[in-house]
């Protein structure tokens, strides 16, 4: 092997050249793990395994997030890297990009590099307008494979799943406590399953805690992007509304709408609350500290390992959703409702 492929394989697997040279000559004095992360470097970097390594493919596992642009999605894959390390397993991480590798493209790559099973995380699956067609055809080549936020009936396979009905019923009672009566939904795309499961929870605790009805309900609730952008357009069109709460499908939503609400001159928490959604790492930061809503990161991540393992063994998870409660995280951003002038 020339010295720029070492050299290639050893920056991605983060170890020397030397080492990279002792594993594909089948030396011995390297750990485990080590092997493991340059068999995985000359994977991801279409590199040919020796012929020695080959046999070694059933330690490697896919896993296919959305963009890492929230925060969400790298804290869901350090996870679940972290458990499949911890249990001699080599994760590959692939991400999809807008104008790059779509989900079907990286679970074809996954499948031709003979990984041993795949975690797709909020992928098509959480789609109601997808073809499930994929993943029946994907079981069909033998590949276990178990999903995370984003259920369908249609699909046989362990599902694992943040509550999200449960968690806006939570944001909506904390603020109802708060003295709110015109509490706004804000999410994404109305064709996602987290989404219509969101509406339905939100409509459900409006109907039940205020006098409003369903259709009351529905029209306190404003689509757009999973984005900062996308928070402060739908908290536009709720400000309008007169709402004096928003609860958001994300924390980067939640950002747009603190800013949808300065950009408006009113404060937040005096004027607006705003409730986030996942608690990503970086919402400490935020300003005022965000009061959101909890995704168990870690409980999910090890879930899905641990079902997926179970799949590879032959000692199938049931093929059936594991749904993991919310936590409501009251911080800065919440607030009693404005005293109406």
């Amino acid at each position: 092997m020339s010295v720029g492929r070492l050299s290639d394989i050893a920056a991605q697997a983060g170890v020397s050249e030397a080492t990279v040279s002792r594993v594909i000559n089948g030396k011995a004095g390297v750990s485990a793990p080590t092997r493991q992360a340059v068999v995985a470097a000359m994977d991801v970097l279409g590199y040919e395994r020796p012929s020695r390594l080959r046999e070694r493919s059933a330690g490697l596992i896919g896993l296919i997030t959305p963009e890492l642009s929230n925060p969400i999605f790298p804290a869901l894959a350090q996870v679940i890297e972290q458990v499949l390390t911890s249990r001699g397993y080599t994760p590959v991480l692939c991400t999809q990009t807008p104008g790059g590798s779509t989900e079907d493209q990286l679970t074809d790559l996954l499948v031709d590099r003979g990984v041993a099973g795949i975690v797709f995380v909020s992928g098509l699956h959480a789609d109601s307008t997808a073809d499930p067609n994929r993943y029946v055809k994907l079981a069909g080549r033998g590949v276990p494979f178990v999903m995370i936020n984003g259920y369908t009936e249609a699909v046989s396979a362990p599902f694992v799943s943040t509550d999200d009905r449960a968690a806006v019923r939570l944001a909506v009672s904390h603020l109802v406590e708060l003295g709110h009566e015109r509490i706004g939904l804000a999410v994404g795309p109305r064709r996602f399953v987290p989404v219509l499961r969101k509406i339905e929870g939100f409509v459900q605790s409006v109907r039940t805690l205020l006098p409003l009805t369903a259709e009351q309900a529905e029209g306190l609730v404003a689509h757009s992007l999973f984005t900062v952008e996308g928070g402060q357009a739908a908290a536009n069109a709720l400000l309008d509304e007169d709402c004096t709460a928003i609860v958001c499908g994300s924390d980067l939503m939640a950002f747009g709408a603190i800013r949808a609400a300065r950009q408006r001159g009113l404060s937040v928490p005096a004027d607006v609350s705003v409730v986030g959604f996942d608690d990503s790492p970086l919402i400490v930061f935020a300003d005022p500290p965000l009061t959101t809503l909890r995704q168990p990161v870690e409980a999910m991540g090890q879930a899905a390992v641990n079902a997926l393992l179970e799949e590879i063994a032959g000692t199938p998870a049931p093929h059936a959703e594991f749904v993991f409660l919310p936590e409501l995280v009251v911080r800065g951003s919440t607030a009693a409702r404005p005293r109406m002038p």
